[in-house]
């Protein structure tokens, strides 16, 4: 798998807190890495800063081969970087239909590969709703289509912050199959999350995020040869 996503001694701050310390970090294409870590230790620093959304970065961000430091969420969006936010950031005056279509677009290759009927297929409770507006919609169903938006943008890589948190467990295990549909297409992701089993299935890799810098990298094999990792970063 070629190099998609390159961060080269990422620093972040807000004012004077410094949040990101020399992070480094590559993603291939189709790659899909788990992102985890306690709360307040910078992972979601991290997803905002790869998007352009931390005004005050340092270090290298390439995006096949492109500096991507100083470029504007926008930028970054339409390089094919897609992210959906924690609290999922749906637009509830919008009916399920409408926030799909509004992101739709073609990727850098110009290519539709995820359109409204495939973003249906794979999620087809958000066809039953498809007329409902967002505040209308459950947790769940608002992840879902926050994960479809991000598709609609036909991204080569997909930030994804808190991909199941708070939600039932049958619909959590939705999103996780969605996630396995998606490598298979050869979309990049880093997922944010606390499931470590379901991650494992999922991921290729594991980063594990502490005070701000990488302290394990490494398949989830090798995570799980590590227990004492899992203890002293998460707790568990």
């Amino acid at each position: 798998m070629s190099a998609l996503l390159s961060v080269e001694r990422l620093d972040a701050y807000y004012g004077a807190s410094q949040i990101l310390r020399g992070i480094g970090l590559g993603v291939a294409r189709g790659e899909q890495i788990a992102l985890i870590g306690r709360n307040g230790m910078g992972k979601t620093t991290l997803l905002r800063s790869l998007i352009g959304l931390v005004s005050d970065r340092r270090g290298r961000i390439l995006l096949d081969g492109a500096d991507m430091i100083a470029a504007a969420p926008e930028t970054i969006a339409l390089a094919g970087v897609a992210l959906v936010p924690e609290g999922r950031g749906i637009f509830g005056s919008l009916s399920v239909v409408e926030n799909l279509v509004m992101a739709a677009r073609a990727g850098r290759d110009g290519r539709r590969l995820w359109t409204l009927e495939r973003i249906f297929e794979l999620f087809p409770r958000l066809h039953q709703r498809r007329a409902n507006g967002g505040h209308q919609l459950s947790g769940g169903e608002q992840q879902m289509l926050a994960i479809g938006r991000a598709l609609m943008t036909n991204p080569e890589l997909i930030l994804i912050d808190e991909a199941t948190e708070g939600l039932a467990p049958l619909i959590a295990q939705e999103i996780w199959r969605t996630l396995e549909a998606v490598r298979g297409e050869n979309v990049a992701t880093i997922v944010v999350d606390k499931d470590i089993a379901a991650l494992s299935r999922v991921a290729d890799r594991f980063l594990v995020l502490s005070k701000g810098e990488i302290v394990f990298e490494g398949a989830p094999a090798a995570l799980a040869a590590r227990p004492e990792v899992l203890e002293r970063y998460l707790g568990v």
